[in-house]
C-alpha cells in the first residue's frame, strides 16, 4: 500500500492500538468465550514494556491502520520463540483498514526486524480454523507449519505454529 509507514508506537497511539487490535478481533470472531485476553489485548502500555509494539500508519491522514507486537524468546509475551528465534503476536488491522496491505507490511517490518537482529527464524501462532485472509498472509510470505510449536492456551483454543526460516548474509 502506498502512502503507509510502519515505525515503533508511541504512546500517544496506544488507545488507537488498543482499540483497533480489540476491534480486529473481534471481527474475526476471536474473543468469544475468552477469558480476559480482550484485556491483554487493550493492554499496549504493557506489550511496549516488554516487547516493540509496531504501528502502520497512513502517511496522508496520520491514523493507525493496524499493530503487530515484536518479541524475543525469554521476554513475557514470547509464547513460541526458542534460540535465535524473533517472534511476532497480536498482529491486529482496523477493519476498515483491512485488504489495504497493512498487515502484509506488518509481517515485512517483523522480518526485517528479526533479519537485523540475527535471527534464524521468525514464529508465529495462528488459531486453528482463523479467516483464510491471514493464512493466506503468512503462506505468501513463506511461513511453514512447525506442528511442534502448536498448543492450547485454554480448552477449545487451538493454536498451530508456523515458522520463517531467515537467510543469512
Amino acid at each position: 500500500m502506498t502512502g503507509l509507514r510502519v515505525r515503533p508506537a508511541e504512546s500517544a497511539d496506544f488507545p488507537a492500538v488498543a482499540r483497533l487490535t480489540v476491534a480486529a478481533y473481534e471481527a474475526d470472531g476471536q474473543l468469544k468465550g475468552e477469558h480476559g485476553y480482550g484485556e491483554v489485548l487493550a493492554d499496549v502500555s504493557t506489550r511496549a514494556a516488554s516487547g516493540e509494539v509496531l504501528v502502520a500508519v497512513d502517511e496522508v491522514t496520520g491514523a493507525v491502520l493496524g499493530s503487530v507486537t515484536f518479541v524475543l524468546p525469554g521476554t513475557p509475551f514470547a509464547e513460541l520463540a526458542g534460540p535465535g528465534e524473533a517472534e511476532f503476536r497480536m498482529l491486529a488491522v482496523d477493519p476498515g483498514a483491512q485488504g489495504r496491505g497493512v498487515g502484509a507490511a506488518l509481517v515485512e517490518a517483523c522480518v526485517d526486524r528479526a533479519t537485523v537482529l540475527g535471527c534464524t527464524a521468525v514464529v508465529i501462532c495462528v488459531r486453528a480454523g482463523m479467516a483464510d485472509p491471514a493464512h493466506r498472509l503468512y503462506s505468501r510470505r513463506g511461513f511453514v507449519r512447525s506442528p511442534e510449536k502448536d498448543w492450547s492456551p485454554l480448552p477449545g483454543v487451538d493454536l498451530l505454529g508456523l515458522r520463517l526460516e531467515l537467510t543469512r548474509g
